[in-house]
This record gives C-alpha cells, sequence and structure tokens, in this order.
C-alpha cells in the first residue's frame, strides 16, 4: 500500500488534465457530484455507478455493548449507517493490480 489518499483537489486536477477544464470550473463540478450523492444518501436513496459499486445506507437497530475498558454494558442507539458494496468489474480491477504487484516482488 502507498498510503496514498485521492482527494477532493485530485480529482479536480484529473478533470483540468484529462477533460481541459478550468481549474475552478472541475473544482465546481467535483463538488457538485459528490453533493449530489451525499444528498441522495441522505435521503434514502441508493447510488449505483456502474463499473464501480453501489452506496446505500441500513437501518441499524439498538443493542447492547460493552465497554472495553471497563466491561460495563452499554446501549447504543438505533442509527444508519453507509454502506459500499464494489461491483465486480471493480473488485477485479483490484485484484488484477494486486497480482501485478506481487509478480513485480
Amino acid at each position: 500500500m502507498s498510503g496514498k489518499t485521492l482527494t477532493r483537489a485530485d480529482l479536480a486536477e484529473a478533470l483540468v488534465r484529462k477533460v481541459g477544464l478550468p481549474r475552478n470550473e472541475s473544482q465546481e463540478l467535483v463538488e457538485l457530484i459528490l453533493n449530489e450523492i451525499s444528498g441522495s444518501l441522505a435521503n434514502g436513496v441508493t447510488v449505483k455507478l456502474s463499473s464501480f459499486g453501489s452506496f446505500g445506507i441500513r437501518q441499524k437497530g439498538e443493542r447492547v455493548g460493552r465497554n472495553p475498558k471497563t466491561g460495563k454494558e452499554v446501549p447504543i442507539t438505533p442509527r444508519r449507517v453507509l454502506v459500499f458494496r464494489a461491483s465486480n468489474i471493480m473488485k477485479d480491477r483490484i485484484n488484477a493490480g494486486l497480482l501485478r504487484r506481487k509478480a513485480a516482488e
């Protein structure tokens, strides 16, 4: 693992290089896309990106947890959590990259 994190700025820079958009427009476009995705998820709509995967919201019920330091039981409140399921194409691309790195070693 390289430890590198892909940021909004990196995505905007890729749009500048590959599409030729001006830097400020590419930053706005990245923000619009991310806002649309997060807004849809907040409204309970599943987001599917072909060849990438799907994002969804799952409802988790209340349960009893345990404080690891004290061992005391603590109620965990019900909540909604974000889930991501990678497409088979994405899984294949990730595994192909892993195989290439192992072959290079």
